[in-house]
């Protein structure tokens, strides 16, 4: 691995970063049925559109399956029509700072946990979060306004923050938390997700149905979410952070491209960038020198 500033240009992106995401037998059979239905009724095509959108390939049943080693224990917190499960060392000191730790889509907490023994090994309380739909937690969908409303009920019973760090889109859900007030010290983001209207275009044309169904699909997400899809954006989101922030991200990621995290680092002030080669979107959460740096940054503000 190599660490560089953010001056170097990205890598050429893949054809589509969203393909990894509906690469699975079922999501292209529901992208044939969509592109049937978006001939015959545009808004039945929008709401299975959102379905598939909101739904996490592949599932969770991979990830129950996973043993939870000892000290790491559970614990259930009530969230909207379930619960959500957050996971702390039982051998950590009393009063430890708090370190959040979120993964991404598709993710659960466990991608964190090396990072959690690390932090707790340098005195810390670290708290690995399975998001909605994710892990251990209940649900079968989920979207990222539901997301920032879960960082909030889990700051509510275990906040506030020394640090956040999180991966992906998780990133930036913590980030529009962090923006709307959510108690944290400092931030980390890992391969940020570049924001949900990209993705969206992505999304479409990876489906095979255009920019008409993106732009039905972010008017559904805003209508029924409440939250319009700009506070995602790098301007909105840099504007309101005023947190220390590390950015990591690959060169050579095709899920999250580069460009999205150096227009965040950009509009954060006092942001830092630094990159990496050759680890892609999930191998960057495993690799040693990122977890040196993510230790640095959060144990700088202590």
């Amino acid at each position: 691995m190599s660490v560089s500033g953010a001056g170097i240009a990205p890598p050429a992106a893949a054809a589509n970063p969203a393909a990894a995401f509906y690469a699975t037998p079922g999501a292209r059979l529901a992208g044939a049925l969509l592109r049937t239905l978006q001939r015959w009724s545009p808004a039945l095509g929008t709401r299975l559109a959102m379905a598939l959108f909101c739904t996490p390939l592949p599932g969770k049943r991979h990830a129950r399956a996973k043993p939870v080693p000892a000290p790491w224990t559970a614990r259930r917190h009530r969230f909207e029509d379930g619960t959500l499960a957050t996971w702390q060392r039982s051998d950590v000191a009393p009063g430890a700072p708090k370190v959040l730790l979120v993964h991404g889509w598709a993710g659960d907490a466990q991608q964190w946990r090396v990072l959690g023994d690390r932090l707790a090994a340098a005195g810390f309380d670290p708290v690995l979060l399975d998001l909605p739909a994710h892990g251990r937690s209940d649900g079968r969908r989920a979207n990222l306004p539901q997301w920032v409303r879960a960082l909030f009920a889990v700051s509510a019973a275990l906040g506030p923050w020394h640090a956040v760090v999180a991966h992906s889109l998780g990133g930036l859900a913590a980030a529009h938390a962090l923006a709307r007030g959510l108690p944290a010290v400092r931030l980390a983001l890992v391969a940020v997700s570049p924001p949900p209207r990209l993705f969206l275009r992505w999304f479409a044309g990876v489906l095979g149905a255009g920019e008409p169904l993106a732009a039905r699909m972010q008017a559904w997400f805003e209508r029924h979410t409440g939250v319009p899809m700009h506070e995602f954006e790098a301007a909105w989101l840099g504007a309101r952070l005023v947190q220390p922030a590390l950015l990591l991200h690959d060169q050579d990621d095709r899920t999250a491209p580069l460009a999205g995290a150096e227009r965040l680092a950009a509009a954060i002030s006092g942001a830092r960038l630094e990159t990496t080669r050759e680890l892609g979107h999930r191998r960057i959460l495993a690799d040693a020198g990122v977890l040196e740096r993510l230790l640095a940054h959060v144990s700088a503000g202590r």
